[in-house]
């Protein structure tokens, strides 16, 4: 959420960022006409509650001051009720505003205004024709996809024997990688409240990608988490910390759920775009004037695990028109897949500044013992399904089996996966 100081007194430099964005600013000019109306019911219930203790007497009041006093009081009350409806209307409308933009993010439209930062390693030269991911798992029998759609639909797959326990090595290797980093690991809950939701940015904007519970009497409605994003960063909601524990890191692996609304037709064979996947996610909390440098440090901590996987990959940096909703700055980092011959999404590494924060109201205290919003970063560290095909992809071997990277060979107990 951003600030009301900044949409009332810089209203200009947040209708550029919408519009660098590609929206218009038709919200925003709904949220300043709306806030001006609360304001200015304030300014008359203020004036009407002086006037009302001007007329009250010190004694006992006249049948004339005490209808005044009547009239006065009906009309604050149905002014306060205007006042809350307008609030809540005005509170609403913030909640689908998106974050500024950084000053140094690139403006663009769309994914092809993204700037490229770097290439590390050299895409792999084959001396045979090149398959698929989707197709190599079946080859091998790792990955069932039509079992997996048996059981729950589209885009639902079932790993078998090696493809489980390559799945299971990554998901501890990189946590490890992680934790000797400094990362806390946490085991979050899958399900999460609305409130919960909402202060990371989902809510009240993408409930349609969203699956739901229905939950109980203690609990009431529940959601199934998107990504580990979302307890991770409420993880000290609606508390203050000290500033000595900051930057605080957090690493965790969730199995993530999307309906993926709107993307029919796109990455609908394999394990690119699935409704439920894996993924180890790392999350900060940065105090403001260290939080895009800890962006630069967990960017790098997710291109490790790229590195260590010998993977190719590419970081990008995103335009202001391929932002996500609540990210200010976003590094892209991309895996070279040689059966489309691109390079495709595999970790998404943001700076949020203080809008989550001031939703989810995670704040410290400075120096000052002021109390301050934490900026709050995430990234994945990585996309475990994605990683899973990029490994398939880029070790697949002439014969049908496919090399087990080095670094998870100790994981796997074997240095290559075999048609059986």
């Amino acid at each position: 959420m951003l600030a009301t100081k900044m949409m009332r007194e810089e209203s200009s430099f947040v209708g550029k960022c919408l519009q660098s964005r590609s929206q218009d600013t038709s919200l925003l000019d709904e949220w300043i006409k709306e806030d001006k109306e609360y304001r200015e019911i304030l300014t008359k219930v203020e004036r009407l509650k002086a006037e009302q203790n001007r007329l009250t007497p010190k004694g006992k009041p006249t049948q004339e001051q005490l209808e005044q006093l009547k009239t006065l009081s009906e009309t604050i009350k149905e002014l306060l009720v205007e006042q809350k409806e307008k609030q809540a209307s005005w509170e609403q409308k913030a909640l689908y505003l998106p974050n500024i933009v950084s000053e140094d993010t690139p403006i663009g439209k769309s994914a092809e205004d993204n700037i490229e930062v770097l290439k590390w390693g050299m895409p792999p030269k084959f001396d045979f024709e090149v398959k698929s991911h989707d197709k190599i798992g079946k080859d091998l029998d790792i990955l069932d996809f039509e079992r997996g759609a048996k059981l729950s639909g589209s885009r639902f797959t079932v790993y078998k024997g090696l493809g489980a326990k390559l799945e299971r090595a990554l998901i501890n290797f990189m946590l490890d990688v992680h934790s000797e980093k400094g990362y806390l690991e946490i085991l979050p809950p899958f399900l999460v409240t609305k409130q919960t939701m909402q202060g990371t940015g989902q809510l009240p904007k993408f409930e349609e990608d969203l699956y739901k519970c229905v939950g109980d009497e203690e609990n009431g409605q529940l959601y199934l988490i998107p990504t580990a994003e979302v307890p991770l960063t409420n993880l000290y909601s609606d508390e203050i910390m000290q500033s000595d524990v900051l930057p605080k890191k957090f690493c965790a692996h969730t199995p993530c759920f999307r309906k993926e609304a709107g993307s029919y037709g796109k990455d609908t064979s394999g394990l690119i775009r699935q409704h439920q996947f894996n993924k180890v996610e790392l999350v900060m909390y940065s105090k403001p004037e260290e939080s895009m440098a800890m962006l630069e440090v967990l960017t790098s901590d997710a291109e490790d695990i790229l590195k260590k996987l010998e993977l190719p990959y590419r970081k990008v940096q995103l335009c202001s028109g391929d932002l996500g909703f609540s990210s200010a700055k976003t590094y892209d980092l991309e895996v070279w897949f040689p059966s489309q011959n691109t390079y495709r999404e595999i970790s998404s590494c943001s700076n949020f500044l203080d809008f989550q924060a001031r939703r989810a109201k995670i704040r410290y205290r400075d120096a000052q013992n002021n109390v301050v919003l934490v900026h709050t970063l995430n990234g994945s560290g990585l996309a475990i399904g994605r990683t899973v095909a990029a490994i398939l992809e880029n070790y697949q071997q002439k014969d049908g089996s496919v090399k087990v990277p080095f670094v998870l060979q100790d994981y796997l107990k074997t240095e290559i996966m075999n048609i059986n």
